[in-house]
């Protein structure tokens, strides 16, 4: 046995024992830590998983699969006008749907190739900010108060921070090729109103599945949500026509999700979830099986599946020891939180802007973290602060971008994003 290839072996196995041999059993603190983190990842599954988490999972692959992401960059080439580049840059989050690390190749080509500072800049910043599923997660779990902020905020913040980029950088003048990326050829393209009822149907699905009952059994939305499953019933009735119609599955496949789904819902009509987990499981199925577009649509969701679920419900697991929740303590305790991010002084939200910049978020982690932080006393500038400040930056990425544009460039972009969220978090918390 050679003990130089085994030492970190041994190390590992080492820490892991002392640590399973001094866990703090028995002390009310850590006791108290843990079950507040497993009944938070339990609220989890049963709240945002199913109904949320999956349907948006169906969204973000076929934004992938359907919308051309080399169409969008190809917008931010040397060759676009300036208010077509911005305005795409700034809404390529939602098409995109990656991480700021995951964001910094496709920053990197289209920089080098060609794309204008700002343009570019409004792109990194904007790629991860407004990931279609942090937004939807944002208003499910944090309020729609603060998922609307954020989405705003995301946008306006993108190309603030590429206007101000390029206007600090002015005078620097780069050799660029004179010619745009070369991207791939685009397909055909389907007719824009057979793409938006095809997303309309799987919004609609998602929003009303997750309607919420209103404080009052009277009025407009209380019967909303009375009828809200024969909503979910009828749209997803029109997204079958829609995608056998347009989208090329067969018609006999369709029908083959519709017997198991009222069967369910016959033998458990107290219970809407069971008939909304077989509906998606059987669809997911005749999905899955079809090749072409459906199969590609099917894969590109279970690959977002696969990256995002597992870290978030080990985020909200770690949250929930760490910060506790409502009613509960954490292993950190919540005077120190409420010491540093308490309530929305201008300090406060500093502190939460310059901590998320540093800090690395995987995709939509930010959340649980936050929703913990605010159950031991932080304020909503502070959480707007953090929400817009950190999943677009990270350490790991500013090392990155250092070997992209330079350190002066990278700093510059870094300062300006904390700067922003300190100001934006420090107004809407005025104001919540």
């Amino acid at each position: 046995m050679e003990w130089k290839t085994e030492w970190k072996a041994l190390a590992w196995l080492l820490a892991a024992f002392l640590a399973v041999y001094f866990l703090p059993v028995g002390e009310a603190r850590f006791d108290i830590a843990t079950h507040a983190s497993l009944q938070l990842v339990k609220s989890y599954a049963r709240e945002h998983v199913l109904r949320c988490l999956v349907p948006a999972f169906f969204i973000a692959g076929a934004i992938s699969v359907f919308l051309s992401s080399a169409s969008v960059i190809r917008y931010l080439g040397p060759t676009a006008k300036k208010p077509v580049a911005y305005g795409v840059a700034s809404v390529s989050g939602t098409i995109l749907a990656v991480c700021s690390c995951t964001v910094l190749p496709l920053f990197s080509g289209i920089y080098k190739m060609g794309a204008g500072l700002g343009p570019a800049t409004t792109f990194l910043y904007s790629g991860p900010a407004i990931n279609v599923l942090a937004i939807i997660m944002t208003a499910r779990v944090l309020g729609i108060e603060i998922g609307i902020a954020r989405a705003v905020g995301a946008v306006v913040f993108s190309v603030v921070v590429g206007l101000v980029m390029q206007f600090i950088f002015r005078n620097e003048v780069q050799e660029k090729p004179k010619v745009a990326p070369v991207m791939p050829t685009a397909g055909e393209q389907r007719p824009l109103i057979q793409t938006v009822v095809y997303f309309a149907a799987m919004i609609a699905i998602l929003v009303f599945a997750n309607w919420a009952k209103p404080d009052t059994d009277l009025g407009f939305w209380f019967t909303v949500w009375r009828v809200k499953w024969w909503i979910v019933s009828g749209v997803a009735l029109l997204l079958g026509i829609t995608l056998v119609c347009w989208f090329g599955l067969k018609w006999w496949r369709a029908l083959v999700v519709a017997p198991p789904v009222v069967v369910s819902a016959l033998l458990f009509p107290e219970i809407p979830d069971i008939s909304f987990a077989v509906g998606t499981v059987v669809f997911s199925v005749v999905v899955a099986t079809q090749a072409g577009d459906m199969r590609q649509w099917f894969d590109a969701s279970w690959t977002l599946a696969k990256q995002v679920l597992p870290l978030l419900l080990l985020g909200v697991l770690v949250s929930g020891a760490l910060l506790g929740q409502p009613g509960s303590e954490g292993l950190i305790p919540g005077e120190w939180i409420t010491t540093l991010l308490g309530g929305n002084s201008f300090a406060a939200t500093a502190f939460a802007s310059v901590a998320g910049a540093f800090m690395y978020f995987a995709t939509l982690t930010e959340i649980p973290i936050i929703q913990g932080l605010r159950a031991r006393g932080m304020g909503e500038g502070p959480a707007l602060a953090l929400l817009l400040a950190g999943p677009a930056l990270s350490l790991p990425a500013m090392l990155v971008l250092r070997g992209i544009m330079g350190w002066k460039k990278t700093a510059t972009y870094v300062l300006i994003v904390i700067v922003l969220a300190t100001l934006s978090g420090w107004v809407y918390g005025l104001f919540a």
